[in-house]
């Protein structure tokens, strides 16, 4: 894929792989409503982005005027979009809070466990459907887009999403990174590369050592990170299609082979 234009990176406030875009030679930005790490150069609230532009694009009053958004500057030929969705709502740690036996509801009455799994049902239906309209808007406006997603064990988007996803890395720890965590990602308006830098040179960190996450279903900061390595390595195997010098294995596939 040829990135003539910039990377906009959703939901990304650590600047990993915007940082790693930069170092190949291409202008990127993180996008997110937090800057923990101090990295986010634009910091807006993306769900309220994508209901306005959604909006835009289906109202029926076509008198009323355009609602600015984040999308109004991406170019669609020149540029490209890499999300990392929020997915407290459909991980499989987050599937876990739809049973009755969930050991988070140990002590609860019956009647406050299912009216907690009503509210969730809920706040996982807008999740849901906020990011079938950001597909949606980069479907009609011709949006060079990737989301990103967990695709271990019973993740919801793998029996409930528009399409399949494209690229499914099993097991990011082959490409550097810190964790196993088996992962999807959709491509939009554009198709990905192949290619195999392997790279399983990191120290794993274990579950027990990581921090929890602020509530039940929301990862921590800490298990949420990726590395700098498997950034690189995966936007040059997947996006790029480039070869990278000292890296295990060829840098693309042949894809006679596959």
């Amino acid at each position: 894929m040829e990135i003539k234009g910039k990377v906009h990176c959703f939901f990304e406030q650590s600047g990993t792989f915007k940082n790693e875009f930069i170092k190949l030679g291409i202008p990127a930005e993180d996008y997110d409503i937090q800057n923990n790490f101090g990295q986010t150069d634009n910091k807006i609230d993306l769900f309220a982005e994508i209901d306005r532009a959604y909006d835009n694009l289906t109202r029926q009053d076509k008198t009323r005027q355009n609602k600015t958004s984040v999308f109004d500057s991406i170019d669609p030929c020149q540029d490209l979009i890499i999300a990392f969705y929020p997915c407290i709502y459909f991980s499989a740690v987050s599937q876990m809070e739809f049973s009755l036996n969930c050991y988070n509801y140990k002590g609860w009455s019956d009647l406050k466990k299912i009216d907690h799994i009503i509210n969730r049902s809920r706040e996982r239906e807008e999740f849901y459907e906020r990011l079938i309209r950001f597909c949606g808007i980069c479907i009609e406006k011709g949006y060079r887009m990737i989301f990103e997603n967990p695709w271990s064990m019973q993740t919801y988007l793998k029996a409930n999403f528009i399409k399949s996803p494209d690229v499914v890395d099993m097991n990011r720890m082959e490409r550097g990174d810190y964790y196993k965590k088996p992962t999807a990602y959709w491509f939009w308006n554009c198709e990905p590369t192949h290619g195999k830098s392997y790279q399983n040179d990191k120290e794993q960190k274990t579950i027990m050592k990581a921090k929890g996450g602020i509530k039940a279903g929301i990862c921590s900061e800490e298990r949420s990170m990726i590395s700098s390595d498997y950034a690189r390595n995966w936007i040059c195997d997947f996006i790029l299609g480039k070869y990278q010098e000292n890296i295990s294995g060829p840098a693309l596939f042949d894809m006679d082979s596959l």
